[in-house]
């Protein structure tokens, strides 16, 4: 849609006249990105935002370990920030262990998405993903970030049904599927893992390998028949961290159509300090001149606001969750990236480097949104025979 159409004039009209959302035009060219807190971005960065289909393929919509967590609804506050942040899409997933777990996350997060009818959007199709883009609401992608929940292959088809569109093979350990990225061995995908991943293809599931272990990763994208996805990973070669993928792994990627998705985790992101927004752009960078600009797009690996804003029992609770090859440094979001605006100080940095509009467009999101598109080909209901 273009950014002067009636259809964006009267929905930015609105969204301001109810305090949620701004641009008004400031000195040198700048303008304002009004939400719960305001920053400034170039006129160029809030039209490729304003204009783009940007998809978060791993943004959870709030960062709480308390039972509460999913049913207490937004704030105000919270409200103005989604509104403002930029982001049309995002895939929102967790690491579970058992059945039941995948289960109870994806009732509560649909059920999140259902007391704020105004705000999110529950995605089936590819469809639904370029409505996004017209501002009103933010497409809501479930994903598990574990298939240890496919107890059966059959199980990869109830969750399709009860909306599942994206999992990952393994989280950070071993389990029936393949080995985790902190496991000290890797044996790559098993005979039922082979099952599970011919199943994703079947139903139109995207595969995942964020949290795979190497030869894991490796097997996932080998055996799939369509192309896959790393939603939040960085590049080994600029930060050695077992969570980040090897320049082999992005070349198999790509090759097989993939998209790789870039987060901000501090420790993914560089290995000493300084670690800023910039430092995020060496990795889209990285995987753009490997593989191709087709092949990158953003997984940042948090909420609006990021991990060290937690409260301190919860920051604590977290770190435990992880084993010390995990290397927490002192914080984990990256500076520039730590807060509801963050996709606009990422898009300055690309502007910065020289790239085009059209380019980081597909950084934003055009490439997952291709990406999804070519996977999720959900058959059509089956109509019923005629009896003779």
């Amino acid at each position: 849609m273009s950014l002067d159409s009636p259809t964006r004039r009267r929905m930015l009209q609105g969204a301001a006249a109810a305090g949620l959302l701004a641009f008004p035009m400031i000195n040198l060219g700048r303008y304002a990105v009004a939400g719960a807190t305001e920053r400034t971005c170039s006129a160029r960065a809030v039209a490729i935002v304003e204009r783009a289909l940007v998809i978060d393929m791993l943004f959870v919509p709030r960062i709480d370990l308390t039972p509460a967590g999913h049913s207490r609804p937004l704030s105000d506050r919270e409200v103005a920030d989604f509104r403002a942040c930029g982001i049309n899409v995002m895939h929102n997933a967790v690491g579970v262990g058992s059945r039941s777990d995948a289960l109870e996350f994806l009732a509560a997060q649909q059920g999140f998405a259902g007391r704020h009818p105004d705000l999110f959007e529950l995605v089936d199709s590819a469809e639904d993903l370029d409505r996004a883009n017209d501002g009103r609401r933010i497409a809501m992608i479930m994903g598990l970030q574990n298939a240890s929940p496919f107890e059966t292959v059959e199980d990869v088809t109830t969750f399709h049904g009860l909306g599942l569109r994206c999992a990952q093979l393994t989280y950070n350990s071993q389990n029936r599927i393949g080995s985790g990225s902190t496991d000290r061995v890797d044996g790559g995908v098993s005979s039922y893992g082979a099952e599970i991943v011919a199943a994703m293809n079947r139903a139109g599931m995207l595969i995942d390998v964020s949290h795979c272990g190497d030869r894991t990763t490796l097997d996932g994208i080998e055996l799939s028949t369509q192309p896959i996805a790393i939603t939040h990973s960085n590049c080994r070669a600029l930060a050695e961290h077992p969570r980040n993928k090897s320049d082999e792994a992005i070349r198999a990627l790509a090759a097989k159509g993939g998209v790789m998705g870039i987060t901000g985790v501090r420790m993914f992101v560089r290995n000493t300090e300084p670690t800023n927004v910039g430092h995020i752009a060496d990795h889209v960078e990285h995987v753009a001149r490997l593989v191709g600009i087709e092949h990158v797009g953003i997984g940042s690996d948090a909420d609006l606001n990021g991990y060290d804003d937690m409260p301190p029992d919860q920051y604590a609770q977290l770190k435990g969750l992880y084993t010390s090859s995990y290397a927490f440094r002192e914080r984990i979001d990256t500076d520039g990236f730590d807060h509801p605006r963050k996709i606009y100080d990422l898009t300055e940095e690309l502007i910065r480097r020289g790239h085009g509009d059209a380019d980081i467009a597909l950084i934003l999101g055009g490439n997952f949104r291709r990406l999804l598109g070519a996977v999720w080909n959900v058959p059509a209901p089956t109509a019923a025979t005629e009896e003779e």
